[in-house]
């Protein structure tokens, strides 16, 4: 920048600043079927990631029937959700200190075991022990595949990579319950976890044969130290947390004594990670992750963008089927449609960022979000199925615009030694604002029921009740306004999105350009 707040390098571009020599990524410098098998892996482990999100919801019946345990299935999915979102901090670290090959080939043995053992459980109890254990390797999966999607290509070539992978996490949430849906009409429910594990065989002798990662020189000759107290300190606070976000409102009332200890609880150990951290040689958590204004607006940014997203996700399918009168299938339609389009907007906002900029791209999908969120809670009653159809199809275009260029632009602020850090840091906020978002608009939604229902339960009993029969006019509107006042809600995660990136992100953000991309 100049002294007048110019660009120097372009009008529509973002600053480069040249990397330091050390900083150079350490990626697979092989020939192109070299890197094309890399990236094969890639989208195969998050295949793995993403399709076990999906795929396990349409068993649960079978699994229950079996094994027994209904009280508590919701664990299935709670429990795997907390290993991956405390765990993204710590694989983060580890892969700039170790490189990524070591840690995302251990993670994806990890994931694998856990497979195996869920395959193999004998009650409820365990196999909510072995979705742990995925989930412990499932962040590894997440984090370390878009850190070395980054280190694969150069920042011109990113959006490429990244909307690969985009359309693996929409062809996982279309396919997943669907699969689960047959294998757990025509085979073992066991054979949902059985799966993966060809996959990721497969997956991982692509790993090991082609990925090649340069030797780094380190600053010192001293052994690089794990931050053990740091990483046990993330584990406890995260698990303590997003345990009181996930049953606050379910298992327990909000205010009450349960809750009131996880939450002190958990101050108490964010306390008590601030204080280790800024001890540590090498923190899991480094300051420089919310000291640089980039990083923190950006990880602001998505933690909104995971709120918000928990709308459509958890409760459009219900609104489709109470209100509008659709079947099952056809509701997972309207909510599909985002699929479609997010990774083709995706793809094509490089187009845009290459004139605006990282920031104003992020800020038009974000803004055109917001208007779009708005914009339903007005859709006439009961209305036509396009019209929501329409709303999630436009959404979704708004969301690609929103949150590619803003991970391609983290990732390309930091070099090779600090990228797994600040993409983790990026994911880990989603994935906290998706929680934070379940528990939030869960509490509105089924507020606004009571109120309108006389206290006659929550959205979850209700839905039951509609699958009984067909639904009396007053429940469909409860429905219709718990819903609306949802989206309600995401739109204002998505203004407060806005917020964040017109007044805490550079309006040009600092690009490293590295020497070997």
């Amino acid at each position: 920048m100049d002294a007048g707040g110019r660009n120097p390098v372009g009008q529509g571009e973002d600053t480069e600043i040249p990397a330091a020599k050390e900083d150079e990524p350490a990626s697979a410098r092989a020939g192109t079927r070299g890197r094309r098998a890399v990236v094969a892996s890639l989208m195969l482990c998050m295949g793995l990631a993403a399709l076990d999100s999906t795929i396990v919801s349409t068993a649960v019946p079978q699994i229950v029937g079996d094994l027994g345990g209904f009280s508590v299935f919701s664990w299935l999915f709670s429990g795997y959700l907390l290993a991956v979102t405390v765990t993204l901090p710590v694989y983060g670290k580890l892969s700039d200190t170790f490189g990524r090959k070591p840690v995302l080939i251990a993670g994806s043995i990890l994931f694998l075991l856990g497979s195996l053992l869920c395959a193999l459980a004998w009650n409820m109890a365990a196999l909510i022990a072995f979705r742990v254990v995925q989930g412990l390797g499932g962040g590894a999966l997440q984090g370390t595949v878009q850190t070395l999607a980054a280190d694969l290509y150069p920042l011109e070539q990113r959006p490429k990579i990244q909307a690969k992978l985009s359309t693996v996490w929409a062809t996982s949430a279309v396919a997943g319950p669907a699969l689960g849906g047959v294998i757990a009409a025509y085979a073992d429910w066991r054979w949902i976890f059985l799966i993966n594990l060809p996959l990721g065989a497969v997956a991982l002798w692509l790993l090991i044969r082609h990925l090649h990662e340069p030797q780094r020189e380190r600053k010192t000759t001293e052994r690089p130290r794990i931050d053990w107290a740091g990483a046990l300190t993330v584990f406890a606070c995260g698990g303590v947390l997003l345990t009181a976000l996930v049953q606050g409102g379910v298992a327990w009332p909000w205010l009450s004594p349960p809750s009131m200890a996880l939450f002190g609880t958990g101050l108490a150990l964010i306390a008590a990670l601030v204080l280790i951290e800024r001890r540590a040689a090498e923190p899991i958590i480094p300051g420089w992750v919310w000291r640089r204004r980039t990083i923190a607006a950006v990880n602001l940014a998505l933690g909104a963008l995971g709120l918000l997203m928990v709308a459509p996700t958890v409760f459009l399918p219900t609104y489709a089927q109470s209100v509008l009168g659709l079947a099952p299938i056809t509701a997972g339609f309207v909510l599909s449609v985002w699929t479609l389009s997010w990774p083709v907007s995706a793809a094509l906002s490089q187009h845009v960022y290459r004139r605006i900029g990282f920031r104003d791209t992020a800020m038009l999908g974000i803004g055109t979000a917001t208007l779009l969120l708005f914009a339903f809670p007005f859709l006439p009653y009961p209305g036509e199925a396009w019209q929501p159809t329409l709303l999630m199809f436009l959404l979704g275009g708004a969301l690609g615009l929103f949150q590619l260029p803003l991970l391609v632009g983290v990732q390309s602020t930091v070099g090779w030694s600090e990228r797994g850090t600040a993409t983790a840091s990026v994911l880990f906020c989603r994935q906290t604002g998706q929680t934070i978002g379940a528990a939030l608009f869960g509490a509105v939604a089924n507020g606004v029921l009571a109120a309108r229902l006389g206290g006659a339960g929550d959205l979850d009993s209700v839905t039951r009740a509609l699958d009984s029969g067909a639904p009396g006019e007053h429940v469909r509107r409860a429905v219709a306004e718990a819903v609306h006042a949802v989206y309600f809600g995401a739109a204002c995660a998505a203004g407060l999105a806005f917020l964040v990136l017109l007044l805490v992100a550079p309006r040009r953000f600092p690009l490293l350009k590295n020497p070997g991309d």
